[in-house]
């Protein structure tokens, strides 16, 4: 099968579209046909080994995993011992830790659901991390109640375009912060109020916030506080950060400040989960996130992709089609 394939850390450029032996399924794992997968920030730092301390989870020399990415979807074409609830011919969206940049890869049946009718295969590739990310931030850690305020940054982002329609489900009033180009997109989602962060600085304003899902972290944290409500909740959610050790400092920062303030500083890594992914299925068939696919790429572009994402100005999501 062909794939995309790196042997060492670096650029775009170190990847290639080779052909690779053929996956098969072991024990409670499906082969699924890919027919797309989104890719994102976390992939371009995987693939770069930048933040370093990456390495120590996916190699320190070299990638584990030769072929990169994580989200996907397409169709079930084999199933291993043990699978019941899946069978092939089965459209089918999730994650994996093999990498999806290929055009078949064997994946753990429990880290699949099935594509919801009419949703089309680019938009459920694009679902997975960033929309399991924005629904964790908001359910799990904010618990977002119908009637609060939420201030989501990077509105027209990967997390941030699922975010504000999430906030929506929940029922609260959501004001996305963007740049001028994106204000019709973010409104589009359903946002109650746009800031156009070239013209106005939300920490400066008079409006306060019961959970901010910061997901840029452009401005300090002591500037984003005064944006909260004495008791709210922030969440920084960037990943990004020094090439050492990533948003660890501004993690631990957080984590410190939050022992002497009633307000709440709740850094925090998604984790992917079966039943959110059900939960977002559920969201996509009463359409209450249809997620923003910015560019497609083929295969063979993958590279390109990964440049565009490297960038910082997508606006919803990347997907490679495969």
């Amino acid at each position: 099968m062909r794939a995309v394939v790196q042997h060492r850390y670096g650029p775009p450029s170190v990847l290639e579209l080779t052909e690779v032996a053929m996956p098969s399924p072991a024990r409670g794992e499906v082969l699924v046909q890919l027919r797309a997968a989104s890719v994102h920030p976390g992939d371009y730092f995987v693939m770069t080994g930048v933040p370093y301390m990456v390495r120590l989870v996916f190699g320190l020399r070299r990638p584990r995993h030769g072929v990169p990415g994580r989200d996907l979807a397409g169709v079930v074409s084999a199933v291993g011992t043990d699978v019941t609830e899946l069978r092939p011919g089965d459209e089918v969206f999730g994650w994996s830790a093999e990498g999806t940049l290929a055009e078949y890869a064997c994946v753990p049946a429990d880290h699949l659901v099935t594509v919801p009718a009419d949703v089309s295969v680019v938009d459920v590739a694009a679902v997975p991390t960033s929309a399991l990310t924005a629904l964790q931030a908001l359910c799990r850690i904010a618990n977002v109640q119908p009637g609060q305020s939420v201030l989501v940054t990077g509105a027209s982002g990967g997390v941030g375009s699922f975010a504000v329609q999430i906030a929506k489900a929940l029922g609260a009033e959501v004001t996305g912060v963007c740049r001028t180009r994106s204000i019709e997109l973010v409104r589009s989602l359903g946002a109650d109020h746009v800031v156009d962060y070239t013209r106005t600085d939300f920490t400066r304003a008079e409006k306060l916030y019961d959970v901010i899902l910061d997901n840029v972290e452009a401005q300090p944290l002591r500037a984003v506080r005064r944006a909260l409500t004495p008791t709210g909740i922030l969440i920084p959610n960037s990943g990004r950060g020094g090439r050492w050790v990533g948003p660890l400092g501004r993690i631990v920062t957080a984590r410190v400040l939050s022992a002497f303030t009633r307000q709440h500083l709740r850094p925090f890594a998604s984790v992917e989960k079966h039943e959110d992914l059900l939960t977002l299925a559920d969201l996509l068939a009463t359409g209450q996130v249809t997620p923003v696919i910015d560019r497609t790429y083929p295969l063979d572009e993958a590279a390109d992709a990964l440049h565009y994402i490297a960038a910082g100005h997508t606006r919803g999501k990347v997907v490679v089609t495969i």
